[in-house]
């Protein structure tokens, strides 16, 4: 049994929260990148131009990449072999806060939903956590704004929707959302289990790099499609027009009931932020 300090969590934690902020991951900048080599349409072009600019600024000068520095979501991935010594949800929530006040980012967490009295520290954070072999812990801090957050939807579909039935909620929802979220986006989608685990899988298929299309090559095949007729709505960069309206489409699936079929979309923005560390 491996013993590991909560602190060495915290400590992490607040490393990480500052560079998710301000360092965009290489998969996203190199999509963007992309977007713009191949989008015909000039204003989309110069969007895309200034959101490059920007996210180098942010790299250059270790400033955050967007002004709304979200709410902390942090994924803890514990091997069994590992014994935290200490209160893990309280080591994660001081990395958080030493984290959002070392790297002077924004505090947008209201302790109570409807009387909205700032915490004042960007804390508590959104915990999730997972059991897996080994003797590691794989840690995944991943802010997210609310602009993006705001536009996301979960349907509890009926089995004989289907296929389509999931696709028309896909794209619904990415119509819908217009220019709201800040695209070029990227669309995370949960399918199956319950309620609540479809919203979890939607969350956690936005950390997934979009260089990894799914494993299962039945969904790795409505990823593409999905990427496709999303870009065929012309919503473009900012909502502008454009030819890119999304960088990625990353689903993630699991077994659900047979008399139910849940379906959630977490949409991102263009700063799709997540950092990981292995301790």
């Amino acid at each position: 049994m491996r013993e590991i300090n909560a602190s060495v969590l915290t400590e992490k934690i607040a490393q990480l929260a500052i560079e998710a902020n301000c360092l965009l991951p290489h998969d996203i900048k190199d999509r963007i990148e992309s977007a713009r080599e191949t989008e015909p349409w000039g204003t989309a072009c110069g969007i895309l131009d200034k959101i490059i600019e920007n996210y180098g600024i942010a790299e250059k000068n270790m400033c955050p990449i967007c002004q709304d520095t979200g709410v902390c979501c942090v994924f803890l991935k514990i091997g069994q072999d590992v014994h935290i010594n200490g209160n893990i949800e309280e080591a994660v929530n001081e990395g958080v806060r030493r984290g959002y006040g070392e790297g002077y980012l924004r505090k947008s967490v209201v302790k109570d939903p409807l009387r909205r009295v700032n915490t004042g520290d960007n804390t508590p954070a959104m915990l999730y956590t997972e059991i897996a072999p080994g003797d590691k812990i794989e840690l995944t801090v991943a802010p997210k704004g609310f602009g993006s957050e705001n536009m996301s939807r979960l349907a509890m579909l009926k089995p004989s929707d289907g296929i389509e039935g999931v696709k028309a909620f896909i794209l619904k929802t990415v119509e819908e959302a217009g220019p709201n979220p800040c695209p070029p986006i990227v669309v995370g989608v949960g399918i199956g289990g319950t309620f609540d685990k479809a919203a979890y899988l939607a969350k956690k298929a936005l950390m997934r790099s979009t260089d990894e299309p799914n494993n299962d090559e039945f969904y790795a095949g409505l990823e593409r499609e999905m990427l496709e007729k999303i870009n065929k709505l012309g919503i473009g960069p900012q909502g502008f027009g454009g030819k890119t309206t999304a960088l990625a489409v990353n689903i993630e699936w699991m077994p659900t009931h047979i008399a139910g079929l849940p379906v959630a979309v977490n949409i991102n923005c263009h700063v799709t932020r997540h950092r990981t560390a292995v301790i």
